[in-house]
């Protein structure tokens, strides 16, 4: 018996949480606008541009072994 009230209070709480978030954050309900750097396609390419033409200075990868708190450097098959 007791739980359909708490499935159905869930449910009404996604609800509840789901017409506030669309009417907060898409309907703009406290005004403000979308920045153009989000909105704009041509923002991103050139942002990705800048971002790939950085060489890449990082070291080999690591996997850490959260048990032994040890980290060890990960070869590849053709460093065996």
């Amino acid at each position: 018996m007791a739980l359909k009230y708490i499935i159905g209070s869930i449910a009404a709480s996604f609800a509840v949480a789901y017409v506030c978030d669309t009417s907060i954050s898409d309907g703009k309900l406290f005004g403000g606008t979308t920045p153009k750097t989000v909105s704009e396609k041509e923002w991103w390419e050139e942002t990705d541009k800048k971002l790939n033409a950085w060489p890449r200075t990082a070291g080999p990868p690591v996997v850490m072994n959260p048990i032994s708190r040890q980290n060890f450097i990960v070869k590849g098959h053709s460093q065996s």
